[in-house]
This record gives C-alpha cells, structure tokens and sequence, in this order.
C-alpha cells in the first residue's frame, strides 16, 4: 500500500489512474466498489479485504432486484477486478469473486423448458436396460455428470474399485472407489499409446467417488468386457462388429437414444428440451444433486468446472468433504 491511511479502494484506484485509464472508468469502477463497501460493512461489519465469497454473493444478489443481466454482470466483473488486482500486489491471498463469476458464467441450467424427469422415473428407465455395457455407460453419465467425450476417454487406470487386480492412477491412491477424469485429453492426440476421438472440456483434473450401485454396475461390465485392441486398455469397449474397439462419443449417444426413444423421451426431430441425450444427464445430475445438497461449489468441482484455485478457497479437507457431501446425497437409480 502506498501508505497507512490509503484503503484497498483507493490504491486500487489510484493504480487505474496510473496505468492511463480513463476518468469516466474510473469514476464507475469507485461507484461500483463503494457501494459494495457499504453494503458489507452494513451487512456484516466487514470491509472488502476480509469479504467473503457469501458476502460477494449477497451483494450480487441485491444487485438483480433492480439491474439488467448485463449491469449486474458488469458490476460483478469491477468487483473481481478488484479483487484479482488484490492478489497480484500481495495484498490478498484469496479471490472470494473467483467462485462467484464460475457460477454466473454458468449456462447448463438456464433453461426451464428442459424436460422434467423425476428420480424414480429416471430409476424405472434405468432398470428397464439389461445390456452389461449399455446400463453401465449410462449410469456412469447419471451418477457422475460426465460428458460423453470425457466418459469415452476413460481407461482402466482411471477407475479405483476394490478387487479389481489392475493398476490405478497415482491420483486416485488410497481415495476409495473413485473415477479420474483429466482435463489434459484432447481429439487427435497421441495418450497411453493410443490416438483420442475426443477432448476432455474439463477447467481441472476431478476425482469422482463411485457409489455402491455404479461399483455394482461397473463390475458387472468388467466380467464380461472384451478384451480391448489400445494399449491405453480403455474402461468402456464396443461389443459388437467392432469389438475390442474403444467407445466413441457417437456411440455413447446412439445408445442413449436407443432406449430414451424406446422409453418416449426421444423422438426424431424433437428439441434439446424435449430429447434425452448424454447432455440432458448433466443436467439431470447438476439439477438433482445441487437441490439435495444446497452445495454449489462441490456440485460444479464434480462437473469439472471449477479452476484449480478455487478448491483450496472453498475448504481445506476438499477430498473428503467432496465423497462425504456426496455419498450422503446421490440419488438411488437401481
């Protein structure tokens, strides 16, 4: 700080002022960060260098009463800002807006015209499905909120279950029944030997705990999984004419349409409000599993859309907090 009596606010802003930015951008930046300041420290006696990511999120939600989408969007990118520039000086250790912006850049749930479907529904759907491979694809989608592409580049060494004799990632060491899911995979690149057809879009690397029931399902796919053709030995493999063969993406959602369309919930033509696919058991998952647990940050941590930095921000015992918060709340599909 340049000096005692200078706030956070103030050598922030002075800084603008150096670095050539306008007087018109800087008046609205000093708008934006008093009115914050004002708000916590009427909220909860508090100033912006000891705010925390709930009192970012109360002063958000204070904004959307009477702002557009875009001002209140505006207004949350100042204060991160502000924030962002906080860290770089050393000033703070932590960005209690990093969280905050993840969840507002957020689409996935946005629309309320998406199909409708219950947990029960969704178990009779899933125990109408007799195929080892079919019922163990897609309730590995359900349980774990993974794309089609990430679920397609899993291998043997990225799943964790008891008594099975192979080899898992060192990431996955002494975490229980669990699945990896990279960020790193991308189409056309060249891992464990073998050629990928599809990328990863996760923002960081993600253990996922298995329950009882996807350890159930997966074990009764390993007995009778074909021995595969990669040397990268992927989990899920084709079972027919190209046996051996690594499950693609394309093939994960002719699956699901296969039995959403032979359960009604997929009709040729249809929209993606009205369609099952992979991506609607994303959303099935985010829906369901935030409305059980009330926890944002370990919903989107298992989604993948969580940088790196955050986990740590949010808790200190992350790992255990994420298989507890979930053990306790994953829906029963079998």
């Amino acid at each position: 700080m340049a000096s005692k009596s200078t706030t956070p606010i103030e050598y922030f802003l002075e800084d603008m002022e150096q670095h050539g930015r306008s007087q018109r951008t800087i008046d609205a930046y000093s708008r934006v960060l008093r009115d914050f300041e004002q708000y916590i420290n009427e909220r909860s006696n508090t100033t912006p260098p000891e705010a925390s990511y709930r009192d970012c999120t109360a002063w958000i939600n204070t904004l959307r009463r009477d702002n557009a989408k875009s001002t209140v969007a505006s207004y949350a990118s100042y204060l991160n800002r502000f924030y962002v520039y906080m860290t770089q000086v050393g000033v703070l250790e932590e960005n209690p807006m990093t969280l905050v912006i993840e969840e507002m850049e957020e689409t996935i749930d946005a629309n309320p015209t998406r199909r409708d479907i219950s947990v029960p529904a969704m178990r009779d759907f899933v125990s109408s499905i007799e195929h080892p491979l079919h019922k163990a694809i897609i309730v590995t989608l359900l349980k774990t909120g993974m794309r089609a592409g990430e679920l397609s580049n899993l291998d043997l060494r990225d799943t964790s279950i008891e008594r099975l004799p192979h080899a898992s990632r060192p990431q996955l060491d002494e975490k229980g029944n669990s699945l990896f899911i990279s960020p790193d995979r991308s189409r056309g690149e060249l891992s464990e030997g073998e050629r990928r057809t599809a990328s990863n879009k996760r923002k960081r690397s993600t253990v996922i705990p298995i329950d009882g029931e996807l350890r159930d399902v997966l074990l009764r796919w390993l007995a009778v999984r074909p021995d595969a053709n990669s040397p990268a030995k992927p989990l899920f493999t084709h079972t027919a004419k190209r046996w051996g063969e690594r499950i693609t993406p394309d093939a994960v959602h002719h699956i699901v349409e296969k039995h959403a369309r032979k359960n009604g919930w997929y009709r040729t033509g249809g929209s993606a409000e009205e369609n099952v696919t992979p991506h609607y058991f994303r959303h099935f998952f985010t829906t369901h599993l935030r409305d059980r647990t009330g926890d944002r940050g370990i919903v989107k941590y298992l989604r993948g859309d969580v940088a790196s930095d955050v986990i740590d921000t949010y808790t200190h015992n992350w790992g255990d907090r994420v298989r507890q918060v979930y053990e306790r709340n994953i829906y029963q599909l079998l």
